[in-house]
């Protein structure tokens, strides 16, 4: 009787495991932990279907015809197939196969190039556009590679926002304790250790870093929770991983000790910090070996001090440091004001300053500005303190200043023989900001069909403008469609506006040549990597600093592409007239 039963139980099970359908096999959307600021990760991708060609220019078409399947438990994570970054790729207008038709070396030697360029505000936008959208690798770079590629250029740009961002979208990845170190780093220079010891939060199971586990025991000090600190401290040392300097430092700060050793530890950021904080009467002599990173903690704690005027080699290192950024340009006019001159050496400074040394002679100059009492000479001698840093090659200290100071005076009251010059000198916020448009309808590209282009009108209110803006060129017997008119009209074409019949975009097009190089790349679905070589056109400029071919050019790649978006941003720049 048992055996019966337990023979018909087991006939249950099999069939109940045979008709149960199989939960790996159930499609799931890869963006929906990203709306929880989590991807996944941990899951092998294969494709069930062919993905047309066409599907392929969004993330949603991928995220339609692709199944996850789950083959089995003891699945090889090394052949995971995985994806980082911060944007989804659909935002402009890519998918997560948009690297895949590109070579890795193709990648490297772009990347390597632009790290060579000061990137112009738009180059910089789109590049963190088109390199941390999520995607798979370039085609032979590894998963490691790509994520370092990412990581890499966060940190030598500083993005300290784009770092975090990455951190809260991508739960373990290669190189994660180099970005929270570099977050920590940056605070600690900045000497914002209470913002700083808030970003503890990144130093999850996933990082095994002795660096970064010791700054958590001194954010634990620092913020009175001694208990924690020490267990945190016992389990640091258990596994070895503490040394005689911290021990001696956060003994010493716990109140478990009463004294600590006076001796500066350089060899990282947090050991010098911990020895500033530790020292009585802390004082440190920077030299051209000191690291970047104390350099900038020196100069946010107000630790740059010259206590002897006298010594000219000192106060040299210390304009070269400036010069290299490392040091506030500040500082270096503050010292200048402390250098003793005599009354007689005072009124004489023009005639005087060329028998001193070049600091000397610098100083004197700027005090005798200081003392000036009238524009003139204000003016006069901020162009002479200009050509003795010329002379010495530190213009980087005095580009901004000298920028300031004659933005204090004001354009209005600079002498007229001098307002050309010091137009030319003047950094305002105009640099960084195009200014308002002013429409002119009897230019194509800068009529007011570009308020579509604005967010300022709708389609059906522009094809009744273009229509309008055309009748009134065309009257004009001379015009000439150039290349930004073009640019225009290619953009409202492949945007679905109809233009005029008498208007034959095909021909006029003929009078500019698209580099054939690039055009292969859209040939061979290599978005990505034409919005890379776009960034290298665009370089140090802004879109409207290009040539208008350059400009045509760079809009037809793009549309021929469909990254709409990125050509509306070079759009947007490039035509309008501005006041």
């Amino acid at each position: 009787m048992i055996l019966k039963s337990f023979n018909y139980f087991q006939g249950l099970l099999i069939i109940f495991l045979l008709f149960t359908p199989l939960n790996g096999e159930e499609k799931i959307d890869i963006w929906k932990n990203k709306n929880n600021n989590k991807i996944s990760n941990t899951k092998k991708i294969n494709e069930t279907k062919k993905i047309e060609k066409e599907e392929l220019n969004s993330a949603q078409a991928i995220k339609e015809n692709k199944e996850i399947i789950i083959e089995d438990d003891s699945l090889d994570a090394s052949n995971e197939i995985k994806v980082f970054g911060i944007y989804d790729p659909a935002d402009f207008d890519f998918n997560l196969n948009m690297w895949s038709s590109t070579k890795s070396e193709d990648v490297n030697a772009s990347i390597k190039r632009l790290k060579k360029i000061k990137l112009s505000k738009t180059s910089n936008e789109i590049l963190e556009n088109v390199l941390l959208s999520f995607a798979y690798p370039p085609k032979g770079m590894k998963e490691k590679e790509f994520i370092d590629l990412k990581i890499n250029w966060l940190i030598q740009n500083n993005r300290l926002d784009l770092i975090e961002d990455f951190l809260k979208q991508n739960e373990d990845f290669n190189n994660k304790d180099k970005a929270v170190q570099h977050i920590v780093d940056e605070y600690i220079a900045q000497g914002n250790i209470k913002d700083g010891c808030k970003k503890i939060k990144f130093i999850d199971s996933t990082i095994k870093a002795s660096y970064l586990e010791k700054f958590k025991i001194y954010c634990l000090t620092f913020n009175k929770k001694k208990a924690e600190a020490l267990l945190l401290l016992d389990l640091l040392r258990e596994q070895n991983q503490s040394d005689k300097f911290f021990d001696n430092k956060i003994n010493f700060l716990l109140g478990i000790t009463e004294k600590t050793s006076n001796k500066i530890n350089e060899e990282n950021l947090l050991n010098f910090y911990l020895s500033s904080v530790t020292i009585k009467n802390f004082k440190y002599d920077p030299s051209k070996k000191t690291k970047k990173e104390i350099w900038k903690y020196l100069n946010s704690s107000n630790l740059i001090v010259l206590e002897d005027i006298a010594d000219k080699q000192k106060l040299k290192d210390l304009e070269l440091a400036a010069n290299n950024g490392q040091v506030d340009d500040n500082t270096i006019f503050e010292i200048y004001k402390q250098i003793p001159f005599d009354l007689s050496t005072l009124m004489n400074a023009k005639n005087i300053y060329p028998t001193l040394n070049e600091a000397d002679a610098r100083a004197l100059i700027y005090q005798k500005y200081l003392l000036s009492e009238n524009n003139q000479s204000k003016v006069e001698y901020l162009f002479l303190l200009e050509d003795l840093f010329v002379k010495s090659d530190l213009t980087k200290i005095y580009k901004k200043f000298i920028s300031d100071k004659f933005e204090k005076i004001g354009l209005d009251n600079i002498p007229e023989e001098y307002k050309e010059a010091v137009q030319v000198r003047l950094l305002t916020d105009e640099d960084l900001q195009l200014g308002k448009i002013k429409y002119n309808d009897k230019v194509l590209h800068q009529s007011k069909i570009l308020k579509f282009y604005l967010g300022n009108e709708n389609q059906k209110k522009t094809q009744k403008e273009i229509t309008k803006i055309f009748k009134k060129i065309t009257k004009n017997k001379k015009y000439f469609f150039s290349a930004k008119d073009l640019a225009l009209t290619d953009a409202l074409l492949k945007d679905g506006f109809t233009l005029p019949s008498n208007f034959n975009f095909k021909e006029e097009s003929k009078k500019y040549e698209v580099p054939t190089n690039l055009l292969q790349l859209t040939k061979n679905d290599q978005s990505a990597f034409l919005a890379l070589k776009i960034v290298e056109i665009i370089g140090e400029d802004e879109p409207y600093e290009l040539d208008s071919e350059t400009i045509y050019f760079i809009t037809n790649l793009l549309n021929e592409m469909n990254l709409i978006k990125l050509r509306n941003k070079v759009l947007i720049s490039a035509l309008p007239l501005r006041a």
